[in-house]
């Protein structure tokens, strides 16, 4: 029998709480609240350091921890990580325990929990905070469809999901928030369109929604009166250009898939101050009534096919500070006010028709042709009678050729799933098989994706399951003559598969095991991960314990690339073996293109890759494949041997990303350059320095020095122009500060002028260069 004194004074206890005045008991609460809150993140201290239950709500600020009262209740709660310094989650970590402490705290109305690494759906109990008015949970590893129970916060305002892996389509409920004012989702994994009820939330001021997979016409915005910030930047929106409010400040909607003219209201879009819709297919003219808005100070329209002749007597406003009007089909002459004299100004101005020799211009014919050939495009959408029933019926039959297509697919994967039902268990699986219905509805609706990857992965055989005995098979039960190598995660086999292709096969050992569920979102991923310029996965397999039928290693099959790297074909063995300059710009302009797949293809942006030259492998017609990338799976499989485990569905390098993230690679297609320049392995960073420095030299001296140091075997192979064109972007890349070096877009272009520099000068040469390697010419190898 219990003994009676314990539930005399428990009685006792719960006399005097329910005694005392409920704002001391809410202090209580949310006292204790706040010390859970601390040991579930094991961070920051200050949380662990008040004596006090009730001095919480004088806690002096500090960079990682801010509590607000009012009427000694908290109201908000910021919760910063500082750069890297957040010591790691505790290995028993639960985001719902997390939000469990935070919904005793009642009275929240600002909650930031940023760089925490958390990680986990948000889980439906932040549906209770319904005082809440500001939530940024951004740069953590959040993952999951956006939860419903967040249209439970109707007074929210500010909603800042950022830097997260979020999937699924925007919500359609986000309508029912009336007061949101922010809506901030960049760096996700967002797929869809943007949902039209969108468009009823009057207060919103700040839509941004970059780096995402988001596609279709954007939604009618005109009716936002509020609305001052639009960033769309790296999705597929398009056609059409937005419908907006004359009000708006900023909009950005670099790389995307708009078309046709830019509309005339832009014009009168007097409030705005920073206008990017580069990387785009408008066409039409450019309107040089934006140069002089009232408040603009930055334009971006370059990557377009806009034409109009320009006049050195056009206005700027003032405080423009950056113009790029680069790769466009502009003529006439430089305004004066974007002259070099305005020193304060960056101003570009490359690839037009303009007569200013400043920068590299085409001929004016070039303009003119390429405007003639775009005009053409708008007239399609003009045919009358005959010409437009034409257009309908064969629009009418591709629609159905195109839901035949769909319908084989479901038949298909129907038909397979019917015969593992019935008994005829095939040794090989389709990736659609491996995961979720909904996951298989989107791959096979998905159009978009489905084009990409017959255009990026067309000569790749269709991504596929492989089992265990298939792969013990090709590679001799895993033999030790097998191995071509050791990876950081584990070994790398070279095995031949029974219809005779030879693959390349990564090991990972898993260091937690979890189900094959736990890994479909990776698989899918990498599944996605196609290009010509990537040595591509074909397909997966799980190795299960027999005990649990938990995952112990999965084996990621990739094509095999037979003719070495790219470094043993240019500073390695005899001169006769070497590529020559053609094959040298053409597997420039490979890698360049492999890594603009890797920031801005399918996938959420794939950055600091590591590359180095002996990961770029070459095939039997010496095309460049980039062998080492960072796989979503390895980024996160680094947590997986001990306490720190991340969760499923990482996005690699969202924690401590840094604004030049994407430039890392850069840099490392600039050290990749100068081998392929000088000709002999750079070894260390020092090395790099040295020769760094030698090129800086020289290419400020005539084409004589610049050819003095380059490898010998190419001298007298290229022209001056393409030599000086490839020393100023390997100079560029190789900048100390990432802000100074280009995106990887401006590298490609400057790869692919210098091998159109090159062209005519080679056909015209007498000095070409024999070597044993295929001699294909520039302008194909860089199609590739």
């Amino acid at each position: 029998m219990a003994n009676p004194v314990y539930y005399y004074t428990l009685t006792l206890v719960l006399t005097i709480f329910h005694s005392v005045h409920p704002s001391i008991q809410l202090q209580y609460i949310e006292s204790n609240a706040l010390r859970d809150i601390q040991q579930l993140l094991n961070y920051p201290s200050a949380l662990s350091s008040f004596d006090n239950s009730w001095d919480f709500c004088n806690i002096e600020p500090t960079p990682s921890l801010t509590l607000v009262c009012y009427e000694d209740n908290v109201t908000q709660l910021h919760i910063i990580g500082n750069n890297g310094g957040v010591p790691p989650l505790p290995q028993n970590f639960s985001i719902d325990a997390l939000f469990v402490s935070l919904v005793r705290l009642s009275n929240l109305k600002v909650l930031s929990l940023v760089s925490l690494g958390l990680w986990g759906p948000l889980p439906d109990t932040i549906g209770k905070l319904t005082s809440l008015e500001i939530l940024n949970v951004s740069s953590n590893y959040l993952n999951g469809f956006i939860p419903v129970e967040l249209s439970y916060l109707r007074d929210l305002q500010t909603l800042i999901l950022d830097h997260n892996n979020f999937t699924g389509q925007l919500p359609a409920w986000l309508s029912s928030l009336r007061a949101l004012a922010v809506l901030s989702l960049k760096n996700n994994s967002l797929f869809g369109t943007l949902p039209n009820s969108i468009a009823s939330l009057e207060s919103l001021r700040i839509l941004s929604v970059p780096n995402n997979h988001l596609f279709g016409e954007v939604p009618y915005l005109h009716n936002l009166t509020n609305l001052q910030v639009l960033e769309l930047e790296n999705n597929h929106f398009g056609p059409h250009f937005p419908s907006l409010h004359n009000k708006v400040v900023t909009l950005v909607l670099r790389n995307n898939s708009f078309q046709f003219g830019l509309p005339g209201e832009l014009g009168s879009y007097y409030q705005l101050q920073k206008l990017d819709i580069s990387l785009n297919e408008f066409v039409g003219p450019f309107l040089p009534s934006l140069l002089a808005l009232p408040w603009i100070n930055y334009i971006d329209v370059s990557g377009n096919k806009l034409t109009g002749k320009l006049f050195q007597n056009m206005s700027c406003n003032d405080e423009l500070g950056f113009v790029d009007l680069s790769s466009n089909l502009l003529t006439g002459d430089l305004p004066s006010c974007l002259q070099p004299k305005f020193k304060s100004r960056a101003v570009m101005f490359a690839r037009n028709c303009l007569s200013d020799g400043e920068q590299e211009q085409h001929p004016s014919s070039f303009c003119h042709t390429e405007a003639l050939a775009v005009e053409v495009l708008p007239q399609k959408h003009k045919y009358k009678g005959h010409h437009a029933k034409a257009v309908i019926a064969s629009s009418i039959l591709g629609g159905v050729f195109g839901i035949a297509v769909i319908a084989g697919l479901s038949f298909f994967v129907i038909h397979r799933r019917s015969s593992r039902f019935y008994g005829k268990t095939p040794s090989t699986r389709f990736i659609t098989e491996k995961v979720s219905a909904a996951n298989t509805v989107k791959l096979l609706s998905d159009a978009r994706y489905i084009s990409e990857t017959m255009k990026l992965g067309a000569n790749l055989p269709t991504y596929r399951a492989f089992s265990l005995e298939e792969l013990k098979e090709a590679t001799n039960d895993f033999a030790c003559s097998s191995i071509m190598g050791e990876g950081s995660h584990g070994q790398i086999y070279k095995g031949k598969l029974g219809d005779g292709t030879v693959v390349s096969i990564r090991s990972l050992k898993m260091g937690k095991k979890h189900s094959a569920q736990t890994y479909t979102h990776h698989i899918e991923m990498i599944s996605k991960l196609r290009h010509n310029h990537l040595a591509s996965a074909l397909g997966h397999c799980f190795e299960c314990c027999p005990v649990d039928s938990s995952v112990s290693i999965i084996y990621l099959i990739f094509e095999f690339v037979p003719n070495g790297t790219l470094r043993s074909c240019i500073s390695e063995g005899s001169a006769r073996q070497r590529l020559n300059w053609n094959q040298r710009i053409a597997a420039a302009i490979g890698v360049a293109k492999g890594v603009q797949f890797l920031h801005t293809g399918i996938l959420p942006g794939v950055f600091s890759n590591n590359l180095k030259i002996t990961d770029v492998l070459l095939d039997q017609n010496f095309h460049v494949k980039i062998s080492s990338y960072n796989l979503p799976l390895l980024a996160e499989n680094k947590g997986m041997g001990g306490a720190g485990f991340s969760s499923p569905g990482l996005k690699p390098n969202v924690r401590g990303r840094t604004k030049h993230e994407d430039k890392d690679d850069v840099y490392d297609i600039g050290v990749i350059l100068l081998e392929i320049l000088v000709g002999r392995p750079i070894m260390s960073e020092n090395e790099v320095m040295v020769v760094k420095d030698i090129l800086q030299v020289s290419n400020k001296m005539d084409d004589t020095a610049r050819r003095s140091i380059v490898d010998p075997t190419i001298v007298k192979e290229c022209s001056g122009e393409s030599l000086k064109t490839v020393m100023e972007i390997c100079l560029r890349c190789v900048s100390n500060e990432a802000a100074d070096r280009p995106s990887v877009e401006d590298v490609l272009w400057t790869l692919q002028f210098a091998a159109q520099v090159q062209d005519p000068w080679r056909l015209d040469s007498s000095h070409h260069h024999h070597s044993t390697a295929p001699q294909q010419t520039i302008s194909s190898l860089e199609k590739m």
